[in-house]
C-alpha cells in the first residue's frame, strides 16, 4: 500500500491511498498522528509518498514519528533524469509536473547552508514543491508519482531502476534521522584537545598562541615578515628565501628542503582545524547539555544532502561531517550508560568490483578478510604494493610503480580490468556509464570542442579516468545506501535519540543503550547479509563489516 502525503502548513495534511487507482482524499488536522497511526495500523506499513523528504520528514521525526518506507518524489526525478543524462536540471515536484504538462519548469528552491543550533525549525513550515500558485498539490504528487513509475517500468533495467529509487529515498530517511538525533560529542573533550594543540582559546579575532609562535618562527625563517594565512606573501617569501613555486599547496612545498617549510606545513594544519573545526564551529554546530554526572554532553547535527556527489555520495550542507578532522574524533563518545557501535566496510570498492565484473579469480581473493593480503601473493608478499596495484586499476594510475602492478592486475584479473577499461574508453570517447543500479555518469558538456581544442588529449583521459571510477565508486554508493535501509528495517526497538547517527561513504555508527549492543551487532551483521544478497544475488564476495562496540571513534 502507498499513501500520498501533503501538509497543509499548520500542522495537518491530506492523505490519499494509492492501490490500483487512487482512493479519496482524506484531510487530517494531526498529520504527525495521522502518520503514525498509519504506520502501525498494518503488518506491513505503507511506502509513504510525498515530494521531498528533506522538506516534510524532518518535522514528522520532530514529532516523534518515524516511517519504515518512502518514495522520495524529488530524489527519483534526480535519478531518471540522470538516467537519460540530464543531470542538473529541476527535480522538484513542481518541476517535474510542469515537465508532464510541456509547461516552464520552475528552478528548484534554494535550499540554504545550514544553520547549526542556530536554527529554529517550525512544523510543517513552508511548501518548496514549486508548484504555481492554486495548483492541487496532492493531485500533482499522484500524478508525478504515477509518471515515475512508468517511466522507470519502460527501463531496460527496470528492477535495478526501482531498488535503486527505493533506497535513495531510504536514503532521504535516514539523513533526516540522523540529522535529528544528532552524533554523540563530548564538549569538553573538544575544549581539550583543540587546547593541546593550539594552546587556550584566544580572544576573539586573535591567532590561538600556537599559530601566533609558528607565524614568528615563520617570519624569522624567512628573514621578513609573512602572514602564513596570504598565499601571495608566501609565494614572495618562498621567492624570496631562494625556492620559488607555483602554488602554497602542501604537495608543492614538501617537495622543497628548507627549515621553513615543516614550519608553513604544520601552519597549514593547525590552522585549518582552527578555521573548520575549532571553537566557534563548537558553538554553532553542537547544542550541548548537562549529564547526570554534570559532564558537558552535546549533539552534532549535520545537515546531510542525499546524493549530493554524481557518484551518490552524500554531502553536507554545513558543519563538516563528512570531514571530521582524526585529530577531533576523540570527542566522539557514547553517552553514559550507551555505547557506540561502529562498522566499517574496508576495502569495499574492490569488492565492489569483484561483483560487478564477475571476475572470479578477484571473487576468490574478496572471499578473503583482507582481500590485499590475498593479492600481495602475486607481487612479492608486498600488502602496500598490491594495494597500490588495485588502486591503480579503479582510478587508472598508470605512472611510477603503478604500470607495473596495474600490468600483474590485468593478468591476475583480466575481467575486472576489462570492466574498469571499458568504462574509460566509453568515457574518453564522450559517453557515459552507468552504476550496478543503473546511477548514471554526466554527459561532458560540449565533448567535441573540448576535445579538439587545446589539452583535448589530456581532458579525453581525464573523463575516461572519472568513469572509469564511476562504475566502481556509485556502485560502493549503492551497496552503503542497500545497508543503511536494511539496517533501518533491522534494528530492535530504541529509545528516542538511539540508532544511526552517523554515515560516511563505508562507514556507519550506531548510538545505542549499553544493553542493546548485543541485538545492535547482530542487526548490523543481518544487514550485511541482506546487503550482498539484495544487490549480488549469490555472489561469493564478502564485504566484512566488522562491527565494534565501543565508547568512542577516535
Amino acid at each position: 500500500m502507498r499513501i500520498a502525503v501533503v501538509a497543509d502548513g499548520e500542522g495537518g495534511g491530506w492523505l490519499q491511498e494509492l492501490d490500483e487507482a487512487p482512493g479519496p482524499v482524506r484531510h487530517v488536522s494531526d498529520l504527525a498522528t495521522a502518520v503514525r497511526e498509519a504506520e502501525h495500523a498494518r503488518s506491513e506499513p505503507p511506502r509513504w509518498v510525498w515530494s521531498a523528504s528533506e522538506d516534510l520528514y524532518p518535522d514528522l521525526v520532530r514529532a516523534g514519528v518515524r516511517v519504515s518506507r518512502c518514495h522520495d518524489a524529488a530524489l527519483t526525478e534526480a535519478l531518471l533524469l540522470g538516467y537519460h543524462a540530464r543531470h542538473g536540471e529541476a527535480s522538484s515536484l513542481g518541476a517535474a509536473w510542469a515537465r508532464l504538462h510541456r509547461l516552464p519548469v520552475p528552478d528548484d528552491p534554494a535550499r540554504p547552508l545550514g544553520e547549526g543550533t542556530t536554527a529554529q525549525p517550525a512544523l510543517f513550515e513552508a511548501d518548496r514543491s514549486t508548484l504555481p500558485p492554486g495548483t492541487d498539490r496532492l493531485a500533482a504528487l499522484v500524478e508525478v508519482h504515477a509518471d515515475q513509475l512508468r517511466r522507470i517500468a519502460e527501463l531496460p533495467d527496470a528492477g535495478r531502476m526501482r531498488l535503486l529509487a527505493a533506497v535513495e529515498s531510504a536514503g532521504g530517511l535516514a539523513a533526516a534521522e540522523m540529522s535529528h538525533d544528532g552524533l554523540p560529542w563530548r564538549p569538553d573533550v573538544h575544549d581539550e584537545i583543540l587546547t593541546e594543540l593550539l594552546g587556550p582559546r584566544p580572544p576573539s579575532g586573535q591567532r590561538p598562541p600556537v599559530l601566533a609562535d609558528l607565524v614568528t618562527r615563520i617570519s624569522e625563517s624567512v628573514g621578513r615578515e609573512v602572514n602564513p594565512d596570504s598565499p601571495a606573501q608566501v609565494l614572495k617569501a618562498m621567492a624570496w628565501i631562494g625556492h620559488p613555486v607555483a602554488s602554497t599547496r602542501s604537495w608543492v612545498l614538501e617537495g622543497i628542503d628548507h627549515p621553513v617549510v615543516p614550519l608553513l606545513l604544520r601552519y597549514k594544519e593547525l590552522s585549518r582545524l582552527h578555521s573548520a573545526n575549532g571553537w566557534t564551529w563548537l558553538e554553532s554546530w553542537v547544542r550541548q547539555r548537562s549529564g547526570p554526572d554534570g559532564q558537558r554532553l552535546g549533539r552534532f547535527h549535520p545537515d546531510y544532502v542525499v546524493g549530493g556527489v554524481v557518484s551518490g555520495r552524500w554531502a553536507t550542507r554545513g558543519g563538516g561531517a563528512l570531514q571530521i578532522p582524526r585529530s577531533l574524533r576523540g570527542a566522539v563518545r557514547a553517552d553514559p550508560g550507551w555505547v557506540l557501535v561502529r562498522a566499517d566496510a574496508g576495502q569495499l570498492e574492490p569488492r565492489v568490483l569483484a561483483a560487478v565484473s564477475g571476475d572470479d579469480a578477484l571473487a576468490a581473493a574478496a572471499a578473503e578478510e583482507d582481500l590485499y593480503a590475498r593479492l600481495a601473493v602475486h607481487v612479492g608478499g608486498d600488502r602496500e604494493r598490491a594495494k597500490i596495484g588495485m588502486l591503480s586499476a579503479m582510478y587508472g594510475q598508470t605512472s611510477g610503480d603503478a604500470a607495473p602492478l596495474l600490468a600483474t592486475m590485468r593478468r591476475l584479473y583480466p575481467r575486472a580490468l576489462d570492466y574498469v577499461d571499458s568504462a574509460a574508453r566509453t568515457g574518453e570517447g564522450g559517453g557515459i556509464v552507468r552504476s550496478w543500479l543503473g546511477r548514471t555518469s554526466p554527459a561532458p558538456d560540449g565533448w567535441a570542442a573540448t576535445v579538439a581544442g587545446p589539452g583535448g588529449e589530456r581532458r579525453r583521459r581525464a573523463h575516461g579516468r572519472f568513469t572509469r571510477n564511476f562504475v566502481v565508486q556509485a556502485t560502493a554508493a549503492e551497496w552503503a545506501l542497500v545497508l543503511l535501509a536494511s539496517l533501518r528495517q533491522l534494528l530492535p526497538d530504541m529509545p528516542e535519540g538511539a540508532g544511526i547517527v552517523f554515515f560516511v561513504h563505508d562507514e556507519v555508527v550506531l548510538h545505542v543503550p549499553a544493553d542493546l549492543a548485543e541485538e545492535t551487532v547482530r542487526a548490523v551483521a543481518e544487514a550485511e547479509a541482506r546487503t550482498r544478497v539484495t544487490l549480488f544475488g549469490n555472489s561469493p564476495v564478502r564485504f566484512p563489516l566488522a562491527p565494534v562496540v565501543t565508547q568512542n571513534i577516535g
